[in-house]
């Protein structure tokens, strides 16, 4: 359950924390605000976030604020009401109990599309997830 039981929370995870999660995770943040109570990990933490995933979020008026790389709190795992993965490098069971879901993202990259142009496709494609996962969250 959530810390406070009325505001749903939701772990975002991918393999390095560095992307997809990040991107995820600063999405729901602006677009929830203090509606969504929002975390990101993964499951082998890189050294840094993708300067172009900052830029292209950045470009539609959303900072990432002062996160990091980091990998998988257990804490943070067993209070979660929803755990998102993103993409098919990340591999986590799922919880009993929890909402778990795996998001194939768009990975324009197969269709030789890389680059900026690649990240706002990525982007694109995480943030009309996100809008939806937040209206499932908050409804009712």
């Amino acid at each position: 359950m959530s810390l406070a039981s009325t505001t749903p929370s939701v772990l975002f995870l991918c393999s390095k924390n560095g992307g997809k999660s990040q991107m995820a995770a600063a999405l729901m943040r602006h677009l929830a605000g203090e509606d969504v109570l929002v975390y990101s990990a993964g499951t082998k933490p890189g050294k840094e976030l993708n300067p172009q995933s900052v830029e292209s979020l950045r470009e539609i008026g959303v900072e990432v604020g002062g996160e990091y790389p980091k990998p998988i709190a257990d804490d943070v795992l067993s209070r979660v009401d929803a755990v998102v993965i993103l993409g098919s490098e990340a591999k986590l069971e799922p919880q009993p109990g929890k909402r778990f879901e795996v998001w194939d993202t768009d990975e324009p990259s197969t269709r030789g599309i890389e680059g900026m142009e690649r990240m706002r496709l990525v982007r694109d494609d995480i943030r009309r997830r996100v809008e939806q996962l937040h209206r499932e969250l908050t409804a009712g």
